[in-house]
């Protein structure tokens, strides 16, 4: 009969099913829309009128045999793809555990971190200003010169006769002392560009600057709040010292030296034999800056510092070169852990 024989052919084929998919497609070639079993009920128009019910009966039970025949089958294959997942997937608990490099910050974030949480400490508040600056904050508030080399093209990068990538941060300062009256105590952190480029120079890197703006200012609060930095930021035995120098905005300027925390003054490669590695530039805050700002020179006045955080964090690490801060090789990074 064609009904046991098309039991036998699907039961053959289901029972060769190797997994899941194929037993599903040997179930729609017998029981689907299309399927075979669905093509004998179709074709029982041209069955004799008193055979119909017979047939059809017949039909049925094997469509219900078949039904049962898959059911079972699509059972015993979940169980042996699970069986087959699980194996795939034990744990070999004698095998050794896969290590996850733990992340550091950068050695600049480092640095920056360590001169806020410091500063801080003494008092001063956080200010950042705008990366784009107009040459007004830039440079003529901070009595810099209209024929200043700084403000030379091959120096500065201009976006448009007005406007500039700020050069410094101390373009915050003056923004902040026009809109605050003293006592002024500000740290601005922030990127700041130059066309420069070697081994100690980047066209791109980071500022401090600090202001301190109060009656009664002078250059020894200057010298006693860089003692206090030396010590926190490079050694307990670090010392400063100012030597005298040039800056638009200030008057005086000094330079700023630290005693060399890896000979401890005594002369070595680091610090080329002297003793002192210079860090930083500062200054008391030019009458004429403060005048720019509305702020009364005969009664306040203030000082100034700024320093470049990659050469801060440069001097404390000892990295030779400025570039290793940009490239983000990890084999360098991950040499900055706690």
């Amino acid at each position: 009969m064609e009904e046991v024989d098309l039991l036998q052919e699907a039961t053959q084929e289901a029972e060769a099913a190797e997994d899941s998919r194929a037993l599903y497609e040997v179930k729609m070639k017998f029981l689907g829309r299309t399927g075979k079993v669905t093509a004998l009920l179709k074709g029982m128009k041209e069955i004799a009128q008193e055979a119909r019910p017979a047939f059809g009966k017949r039909v049925n039970a094997l469509r219900e045999a078949l039904e049962e025949k898959f059911a079972a089958l699509e059972e015993k294959v979940k169980q042996k793809e699970l069986e087959k997942k699980l194996a795939g997937e034990n744990i070999d608990v004698t095998m050794p555990g896969r290590h996850t490099k733990q992340g550091a910050l950068h050695p600049v974030t480092r640095v920056k971190d360590r001169l806020i949480d410091l500063f801080s400490g003494m008092g001063f508040e956080v200010f950042e200003g705008p990366e784009i600056e107009s040459e007004y904050y830039n440079f003529t508030a901070l009595n810099t010169p209209a024929d200043h080399p700084a403000r030379d093209m091959q120096d500065t990068f201009y976006l448009t006769e007005e406007f500039l990538l700020r050069t410094q941060t101390s373009a915050g300062q003056i923004r902040v002392m026009e809109q605050k009256k003293p006592p002024i105590k500000i740290l601005s952190p922030g990127r700041v560009f130059r066309s420069d480029d070697d081994a100690t120079h980047s066209p791109m890197f980071h500022q401090m600057e600090g202001l301190v703006v109060d009656k009664h200012i002078t250059l020894c609060d200057l010298q006693g709040m860089l003692d206090e930095f030396a010590k926190k930021m490079f050694s307990e035995t670090s010392k400063t010292r100012l030597r005298p120098s040039y800056f638009p905005f200030t008057e005086p300027s000094v330079e700023v030296d630290v005693s060399c925390a890896a000979c401890g003054g005594k002369g070595c490669s680091l610090c080329k034999g002297t003793g002192w590695i210079e860090v930083l530039g500062a200054g008391m805050v030019n009458r004429r800056v403060l005048e720019n700002c509305g702020v009364d020179p005969d009664e306040y006045s203030g000082f100034a510092f700024g320093m470049g955080i990659e050469r801060i964090a440069m001097l404390k690490y000892g990295i030779n070169n400025i570039k290793l801060l940009t490239e983000n090789d990890t084999r360098f990074l991950e040499q900055f852990k706690d």
